[in-house]
């Protein structure tokens, strides 16, 4: 018979689950700092021995890290889903730019779809209170913030979609975004017709989600990376002729 006696199951067993969960549902972020010992013990209700041995057993799997000094940290398990050449090798390519723009375009419209559906009541809140700063954040000269909330609205989209396979892997190429690794996404920001059009964008994906009309949220996605994807184009031919303008220029200086 497949049975098998019950055993007790320890503590730190049950303190290694609850950590993973958190970290697997995205709640606990990688680089975050984790309460310090006596007060997660406190909060878990667990004695410290046990909170050692389970954060011990984290840190072997790779999915914590101790900083000496500092404390323990989720570890940035994210990092490894691009190596390093290949990060670069993207940096390099402006055809990367252009199938990451793709992707996102498949994979938020996907997300815009199952957060119309799935997302809780709260989640809606979520999403709704970032797009609130946004507009707030719109009125500001220095588009900074306005372009961080940005990130932030649409990662509030794929948390709720609840789907934790597409929340890793967005937040994976996000964090590449954030650092510029496939275009800077400053630019975007830097004229005040396009911000306007980029905050009317955002309106559109927030009022589908709010809805709860899936074909809505997709929509309004996909119009808003259809606008970055052209306005990219754009600024490569300004680029490209700029750099005959300069050729031209030196040429006629020249005789």
């Amino acid at each position: 018979m497949p049975f098998l006696k019950v055993t007790p199951e320890k503590l730190s067993s049950s303190v290694v689950r609850q950590i993973e969960e958190l970290i697997l549902r995205g709640i606990l972020r990688p680089g975050e700092r984790l309460p310090a010992e006596r007060e997660l013990s406190d909060r878990l209700g667990v004695s410290r021995p046990s909170l050692r041995d389970a954060i011990a057993d984290l840190s072997d799997r790779g999915l914590l890290t101790s900083r000496a000094g500092s404390g323990v940290f989720v570890a940035e398990v994210l990092g490894s889903a691009f190596s390093p050449a290949l990060t670069q090798l993207f940096a390099s390519h402006d055809e990367a730019v252009f199938d990451y723009l793709g992707f996102r375009r498949d994979m938020e419209g996907l997300a815009a779809e199952r957060a119309a559906r799935f997302g809780s009541d709260t989640d809606l809140k979520v999403i709704a209170a970032i797009f609130t700063k946004m507009e707030a954040a719109h009125k500001k000269r220095d588009p900074a913030d306005e372009a961080e909330l940005d990130a932030q609205f649409h990662m509030a989209i794929i948390e709720a979609s609840h789907n934790v396979i597409m929340l890793h892997m967005m937040r994976s190429m996000f964090d590449l975004l954030l650092t510029g690794v496939f275009y800077n996404r400053q630019m975007l920001f830097k004229n005040r017709v396009t911000r306007d059009l980029l905050l009317d964008q955002h309106r559109a994906m927030n009022a589908g989600v709010q809805a709860r009309d899936p074909a809505a949220a997709r929509a309004a996605i996909e119009a808003h990376i259809n606008f970055v994807e052209q306005s990219f184009h754009e600024v490569l031919r300004a680029d490209r002729n700029e750099a005959i303008a300069r050729q031209r220029f030196e040429k006629e200086m020249a005789r």
